[in-house]
C-alpha cells in the first residue's frame, strides 16, 4: 500500500495523539469532567481524521456524538471541544446548550456542519436534504462560487442503520443521485447489544438493497487505507455527483458514554485494543522515515496542549440566567401588514387559489423556493389541487413528487434550508404527520436554539386539516394540540383565503419554521356557511405579519346587556359567526390567525370587554390547546370574567367515524356552537 506523504502523516498523527490524548485526560478527570454525559473517538480516529482531511469549505458534515477526532481534524481546537464537553458560556457550538461532540459550525474557514440531535441516525434526512440542496442548485442553475463542487458526508454509526428513516435517506439519494457520502462506523455495538442481536447485516450489505449507492468496507483502524479509499470516493462524489457510502470497520477503545461503562458489559476489550489505530499509524510514518524522538515529539506536543485547553476550559464562564432566553427564533423581518387585503376584484376567490397563488407569485420571484411531497407534481398538482400548474409552469426539479416518506419531507428542509433555500412541503393530510414528528421535533424545531442562533430553518410545512365530507378515521384529525407542544415552531391557522396568503408569505420571508395547517372543508367553501373564506384575492405584496388576532366581530361594552367573546381559529370561525347571526350586538369573535406567535393582547382585552368567554376548537377538547387556551384567559382575567371560560369542540374519541352520522355527532356545527353560546350567556 502506498503511503500518503510525510506532512499528511505527520499532520494526522498529531490529530490522533490529540484526540487520544483527550480521552486519557478526561479519564483521568472522570468525575470533573463527566457531571455532563460524553463520549470520544477513542478507536474511530483513524477513518475520522482521513475524512476530514478531504472537506473544503463548502462541503457539509454531519458528525455525529463520537466524532471528536473528525472534528480536530477540521480545525477545531481542544479547547473548543472542551467548551462543550463542560457547557461553558463561550462553547463555538451551542453555547452550553447541548452535549459535547454534538457540533454546529458556520465558520468561513471550514465545512459548514448544521445541528444534528444525539437521536441516533435522525442525522440521515437533514444530511441528504443538504444534498438535494446542491442537486437542486447545479439542475436550476444557482450557482455558487467555488472551484470545486461541495459534497455532503453524513457519519453514522452502523447500529443507527437499522432505524426506518435511514432508509428513507438513502432512498432518495439513490433515487436522486445526490452528491453525499455515508460515513458509516461500525464499531460492533449499540449500546450493550452487539451486532449479531441486533443486525441481519452490516451497512455494507445493507446499502446493496439501495440501487444507485456505491458501496466499499474497508479497515478503518488504519489510517493510511482510510485515507486513500476515502479520497478517491471523495474525487468522485465531486466529480460525478452521486452517492456512497463507506463502511469503516473500527474497535471500540473507551466507553459507550461517560455514564455507561465498557466494563460493565463489554467482554471483547482485548481483542478490541489489538485493532487500536493509535500503534498502526504511528508505524506507518516509521515507515515513512519518522524517528521514533519526531514521534515522541508530536506526541508530547498534543499532551501539552490538551492539558493547557482543559486548564483554561475549566475556568472559562458559565451561561447567566439570561442566556436561556436566546435564539428560541431567529428575528423575523416580518413586522408589520403591508399590501392591500381587499382589492376590487370581478370574482372572489376560494381559499385554496389564494395559496396557489401565493406559492406561484413566490416561485417566480425567488429561484431558492420549491415545492415537494407527495402527489404534489405535474401529473396531478396536489390532492386538492393546491399545487395544480405549478410543476408544469416551473419544472419538475421545482416542484416534485417524493415518495411515501413524511420524515424526509419534514427533515430535508433543515438541510435545503442550510444550503440557502427556502422549500415549501407538504404532508397530505394531518392525519399522517405523525411519522414526520420524529423529525420536526428533533432536529427542525430545535436547530435555532441549539446551534445558538446559527442554523434557523427556514421551511414552510403545509398541512391539510380538519374534518370534511366523512373523510373518516384517517383523513379528518386535528392535530394543532400537539403541534404546538412543539417549541421553536410558528403555527398559522387561518379561516380564510385572504389570511392564508398573507400568512403564506409572512412564512416565506420569516426565518424559521413554520407549520400552515389549512382547512379541508374551507378550501372551496363547500361547506355550508364558510362563504367568508371566499376573499377578493389580496394583492401580490399583501404580507400578514405572525401574531396578530383579527377581531372579525367587534361589539361595545355594554351594562345592561350580556355579553361574551368567542375566542377561535379555522372552521370555528365560520361556526361561530352562523351561530351569532341573530345576536351580533352580544358576541365578540376573535380569529386567532396564528396559534403562535399567539396574541394574548388581543385576545385578553376582548375578554375583559366583554367578561365573558367560550373557545371554540374542532379537536376534542381534553388536554387541548383549546384548554389551555382557556386556562390562560381564566388565569389573566380571573377578576373580570362573570362566568368561567367555557370550552366547545368535538366530543372525546380516539378517531372521527366514517358514517355522516357519526361524523356529525362527534364535531361541533354552528347549532352547537350556538347553544354553547346561550348557556354561557344565561350564566
Amino acid at each position: 500500500m502506498n503511503l500518503p506523504d510525510k506532512k499528511i502523516l505527520e499532520k494526522a498523527f498529531l490529530t490522533m495523539a490529540t484526540a487520544k490524548a483527550m480521552a486519557t485526560l478526561y479519564e483521568d478527570n472522570f468525575k470533573t469532567v463527566s457531571k455532563y454525559v460524553h463520549a470520544t473517538s477513542r478507536g474511530h480516529e483513524a477513518i475520522q481524521i482521513a475524512m476530514a482531511m478531504q472537506l473544503l469549505p463548502q462541503d457539509y458534515a454531519f458528525p455525529y456524538y463520537r466524532d471528536d477526532a473528525m472534528l480536530l481534524g477540521i480545525g477545531m481546537q481542544p479547547y473548543d471541544l472542551m467548551l462543550q464537553l463542560m457547557a461553558k458560556k463561550d462553547d463555538p457550538f451551542s453555547g452550553g446548550r447541548t452535549y459535547y461532540c454534538h457540533p454546529s459550525l458556520k465558520d468561513a474557514d471550514k465545512p459548514k456542519i448544521p445541528h444534528q440531535s444525539s437521536a441516533t441516525g435522525m442525522q440521515a434526512i437533514p444530511a441528504t436534504g443538504a444534498a438535494m440542496g446542491f442537486w437542486y442548485k447545479e439542475n436550476i442553475g444557482i450557482q455558487d462560487a467555488n472551484q470545486e463542487n461541495p459534497i455532503v458526508v453524513c457519519s453514522l454509526g452502523d447500529a443507527s442503520v437499522t432505524e426506518g428513516e435511514i432508509a428513507e435517506a438513502l432512498q432518495m439519494a439513490a433515487l436522486k443521485q445526490l452528491p453525499i457520502l455515508y460515513l458509516v462506523q461500525d464499531n460492533g455495538w449499540d449500546i450493550s447489544a452487539n451486532a449479531a442481536e441486533t443486525r441481519a447485516q452490516n451497512a455494507f450489505d445493507y446499502a446493496k438493497g439501495f440501487k444507485g449507492i456505491e458501496a466499499i468496507s474497508i479497515d478503518g483502524a488504519n489510517f493510511t487505507e482510510s485515507y486513500l479509499a476515502v479520497q478517491q470516493v471523495v474525487q468522485t462524489i465531486r466529480k460525478e455527483r452521486r452517492p456512497f457510502l463507506v463502511h469503516a470497520k473500527v474497535p471500540l477503545l473507551n466507553h459507550h458514554t461517560s455514564g455507561v461503562r465498557m466494563e460493565w458489559y463489554r467482554d471483547d476489550l482485548e481483542e478490541a485494543q489489538s485493532r487500536d489505530p493509535y500503534p498502526v499509524l504511528k508505524q506507518q510514518l516509521l515507515d515513512a522515515g519518522f524517528t521514533a524522538d519526531e514521534i515522541h515529539k508530536i506526541e508530547t506536543t498534543a499532551v501539552a496542549k490538551v492539558k493547557a485547553d482543559y486548564d483554561k476550559a475549566l475556568v472559562a464562564e458559565d451561561p447567566s440566567p439570561k442566556d436561556l432566553f436566546t435564539h428560541d427564533f431567529a428575528p423575523t423581518p416580518i413586522t408589520e401588514e403591508v399590501g392591500e387585503r381587499n382589492p376590487q376584484r370581478e370574482d372572489k376567490v376560494v381559499m385554496v387559489d389564494c395559496a396557489l397563488f401565493a406559492v406561484e407569485e413566490l416561485m417566480r420571484n425567488h429561484k431558492e423556493c420549491l415545492l415537494y411531497g407527495q402527489d404534489v407534481g405535474g401529473r396531478l398538482g396536489g390532492v386538492f389541487r393546491e399545487a395544480a400548474t405549478l410543476a408544469q409552469k416551473f419544472g419538475d426539479e421545482r416542484v416534485f413528487n417524493t415518495p411515501i416518506q413524511e420524515a424526509f419531507i419534514v427533515g430535508s428542509t433543515v438541510g435545503m434550508s442550510a444550503v440557502g433555500l427556502k422549500p415549501i412541503v407538504e404532508v397530505q393530510f394531518a392525519d399522517y404527520i405523525w411519522p414526520g414528528l420524529n423529525q420536526l421535533f428533533t432536529e427542525v424545531s430545535r436547530s435555532s436554539y441549539l446551534s445558538n442562533g446559527k442554523w434557523p430553518v427556514s421551511m414552510i410545512l403545509r398541512v391539510p386539516i380538519g374534518a370534511y365530507g366523512s373523510g373518516g378515521p384517517y383523513h379528518s384529525s386535528s392535530v394543532e394540540s400537539v403541534l404546538t407542544n412543539i417549541r421553536g415552531i410558528k403555527i398559522a391557522y387561518p379561516s380564510n383565503g385572504a389570511d392564508l396568503k398573507g400568512l403564506m408569505k409572512a412564512a416565506y420571508y420569516d426565518p424559521n419554521p413554520v407549520v400552515i395547517l389549512e382547512h379541508k372543508g374551507l378550501y372551496w367553501s363547500k361547506v355550508k356557511g364558510t362563504d367568508t373564506a371566499r376573499v377578493n384575492e389580496p394583492s401580490e405584496d399583501y404580507i400578514l405579519p405572525f401574531g396578530k388576532a383579527n377581531v372579525i366581530q367587534e361589539i361595545w361594552e355594554q351594562e345592561t346587556e350580556e355579553t361574551i367573546t368567542v375566542i377561535t381559529y379555522g372552521m370555528g370561525v365560520h361556526w361561530a359567526l352562523n351561530a351569532s347571526e341573530k345576536m351580533k350586538n352580544q358576541v365578540e369573535i376573535v380569529d386567532l390567525r396564528t396559534l403562535y406567535p399567539l396574541d394574548e393582547e388581543t385576545i385578553l382585552k376582548s375578554v375583559k370587554k366583554a367578561k365573558k368567554c367560550l373557545v371554540v376548537t374542532e379537536e376534542p377538547t381534553n388536554n387541548s390547546f383549546a384548554r389551555s387556551l382557556a386556562g390562560l384567559i381564566q388565569e389573566k382575567c380571573f377578576t373580570s370574567l362573570d362566568a368561567p371560560v367555557m370550552v366547545i369542540g368535538s366530543e372525546n374519541m380516539p378517531a372521527i367515524p366514517l358514517n355522516s352520522t357519526l361524523e356529525f355527532t362527534m364535531i361541533p356545527n354552528a347549532e352547537k356552537v350556538k347553544a354553547k353560546m346561550e348557556e354561557l350567556l344565561r350564566y
